[in-house]
């Protein structure tokens, strides 16, 4: 069962997501040796930001970071999600240049071949040494769409039943821009912790569905079921004030 964890103030999520992540990030090198991350776009790599750039017991030569998901776009669109994530964390943390993984820019004509590459690298950093049929991100960040979809898996889309590819192709996207690449749902599912984050109005009435209902086969209701445990929802109240979904406090 995924844990909900709801708060007043935009600020206070993030601070605890940050706490999170730092968590994650701490246990996974002491394991392994390292930290892998996978991203999504919108909001999310702001508020993850404000929640850990000012820290500095966060060992970050030891990050991997990679996209839930990308568009089709150049590196420098307002559309990219590695922009985002640039222009919020990237450029004001020291994390190691060779271990952000962004989209190959000249395969941006071709989402097969752009998925294709991709995969390569989450080859490279999670199966050099070893057959690795899936691989296990330490940390999945996660939004929510008004339609219930995350990464690019959006409802009832045949991606959703993608079993083999590690990263694939979308040329049909509902939201824009329609050409994409996105982890598959058997990846995102396979993470070590897996977190969503929604804040504001908008977010209230997908909550309830995701949360309450998740017979209707929702993106981000798989997720939630597929990782069960796994998984974390980080929202403010605003988000979280029709969902009578259980609470819990915020410890770490």
């Amino acid at each position: 069962m995924p844990t909900l964890y709801s708060f007043k103030q935009k600020d206070v999520l993030c601070s605890a997501l940050g706490k999170y992540v730092k968590r994650a990030s701490r246990e996974s090198i002491k394991a392994r040796g390292r930290f892998t991350i996978a991203l999504s776009g919108g909001s999310l790599p702001s508020q993850l930001a404000q929640g850990i750039v000012e820290d500095e017991s966060i060992e970050w030569d030891k990050w991997f970071v990679f996209f839930a998901d990308e568009r089709a776009v150049p590196l420098n669109d307002h559309d990219s999600n590695y922009r985002l994530a640039e222009d919020a964390l990237f450029s004001k943390v020291p994390i190691p240049r060779d271990q952000i993984f962004a989209i190959d820019q000249n395969f941006l004509n071709d989402t097969q071949e752009l998925a294709d590459v991709y995969e390569k690298d989450l080859v490279r950093v999670f199966a050099a040494k070893e057959t690795v049929k899936i691989p296990a991100f330490d940390c999945m960040l996660l939004g929510v769409g008004p339609d219930g979809h995350t990464c690019s898996l959006f409802p009832n889309h045949e991606l959703l039943r993608e079993n083999i590819a590690w990263v694939s192709p979308i040329e049909d996207s509902p939201k824009p821009p329609p050409r994409r690449i996105t982890l598959t749902l058997t990846v995102v599912t396979h993470a070590h912790n897996i977190a969503f984050v929604a804040a504001g109005q908008s977010k209230q009435d997908i909550l309830v569905k995701v949360l309450e209902t998740p017979d209707e086969g929702l993106p981000a209701s798989l997720v939630n079921q597929m990782g069960g445990d796994r998984v974390t929802w980080f929202v403010d109240d605003e988000a979280s004030k029709l969902t009578v979904f259980p609470k819990k406090e915020f410890k770490l």
